[in-house]
């Protein structure tokens, strides 16, 4: 019988940001979803691609016959579940019907489990950024404490109990994109630790095994207003955080060229892995990232200078499917011997105003995820 110990758990972040959202609306105006963004995303600098161009053209994710066709590939090229990129401010959720409307109504959801990666920094107005103009705040990731009881009432009560939930060990998954801004949410680590054991409470007392927390952490803030906590080590353990894992390459490479070379980035970032997977008392779940180029969320015809800031930021040159494999295999290869559950995270399976993205696009079609198929060969019939 296979055990989750004796397979590898093959994830990628799911950016749920090509619907329409009311809140989106209200900023850009009605029907705006990123995929403006996408396409009008030119070349800013010498041998640049963009626009990037999705081969199943600009769907609407909240649909769940579109959703249906994701699951399939996605499953198809041996990935196992999705963590969604998730947001919840104290005026409630933003950007969830893709989750709650298409991925839970989608006949065939199985066959990619889903979990959530509560995404609690600032959402800035960066839809299209300005050239060094403030990135406003228009919500902010610190929340009340009554804020989060809902938010954990809601996970329990809708995702956890779901069939298609993602488990480590038979304990659902969750992960918290920014440790500094939780502590500031409560105040202190003493209380957020409070917080975080009310949660896993609630979530015993649904019937389930317990609660797998998951911490992202990283050195180099990317998005204005991210913290580096002093200590991550100490604060993950104050925390009670079962693992922790990483969301891009970049939060712990800098890019030194305006097209940075894709096997440099890995190789700089598997020095890091390797002394993350020393400092912390808890697993290490490594990533795999596809790209970077967040160039299509600033404003086309203002000048571009890193020195503005994120999204005006250096990218990841060379990403092609044969490389990413390549990488997949050096992950793979480390991850081989390892005892317990082999988990790692890819970024990302539709950032495209990142340029980070495994859904096929005009270039190379199915080429990112065949090469997820070749290093990770799904399991059972297509």
């Amino acid at each position: 019988m296979t055990t989750q110990s004796d397979r590898f758990e093959v994830g990628a972040y799911y950016f749920p940001n090509w619907h329409v959202d009311g809140r989106n609306e209200q900023a850009h105006g009605p029907g705006w979803t990123e995929w403006e963004l996408t396409q009008a995303a030119r070349p800013r600098f010498e041998g640049h691609r963009q626009p990037l161009v999705p081969a199943w053209g600009y769907q609407d994710e909240a649909d769940p016959a579109v959703m249906e066709r994701k699951i399939d590939a996605a499953a198809d090229h041996g990935l196992t579940y999705w963590i969604f990129d998730w947001y919840w401010y104290d005026d409630g959720p933003f950007l969830d019907r893709c989750l709650e409307q298409a991925y839970l109504a989608a006949r065939n959801n199985q066959r990619v489990k889903f979990c959530c990666m509560w995404a609690n920094h600032d959402w800035l107005n960066i839809h299209p950024a300005k050239y060094r103009d403030p990135r406003t705040v228009l919500y902010p990731g610190k929340v009340t404490e009554a804020t989060f009881e809902r938010l954990t009432d809601h996970v329990v009560g809708r995702y956890f109990t779901h069939p298609a939930h993602f488990n480590i060990d038979g304990r659902p998954y969750f992960s918290v994109y920014e440790l500094g801004k939780l502590v500031e949410s409560f105040g202190g680590v003493a209380q957020t630790r409070a917080a975080l054991d009310r949660f896993r409470a609630k979530t015993v007392a649904a019937g389930l095994a317990g609660l797998h927390l998951n911490a992202v952490v990283w050195g180099r803030p990317v998005l204005p207003g991210e913290s580096t906590p002093t200590d991550p080590r100490q604060l993950v353990a104050d925390l009670g955080f079962d693992s922790v894992t990483s969301y891009v390459w970049i939060h712990h490479v800098g890019l030194p060229e305006m097209q940075t070379d894709y096997a440099w980035v890995q190789q700089r970032y598997f020095e890091h892995w390797q002394q993350m997977a020393a400092d912390f008392d808890v697993p290490y779940y490594p990533n795999v990232s596809m790209g970077w180029d967040s160039s299509p969320r600033t404003v086309q015809s203002d000048r571009y200078d890193p020195a503005s800031g994120y999204p005006f930021g250096r990218t990841i040159a060379g990403n092609t499917p044969d490389r990413f494999e390549q990488a997949l295999r050096a992950t793979r290869q480390r991850l081989e011997p390892q005892a317990g559950p082999r988990v790692l995270n890819i970024n990302a399976w539709n950032e495209w105003t990142e340029g980070s993205y495994l859904e096929p696009d005009t270039v190379h079609g199915l080429g990112y995820l065949e090469a997820i198929a070749r290093v990770f060969p799904p399991a059972g019939p297509k």
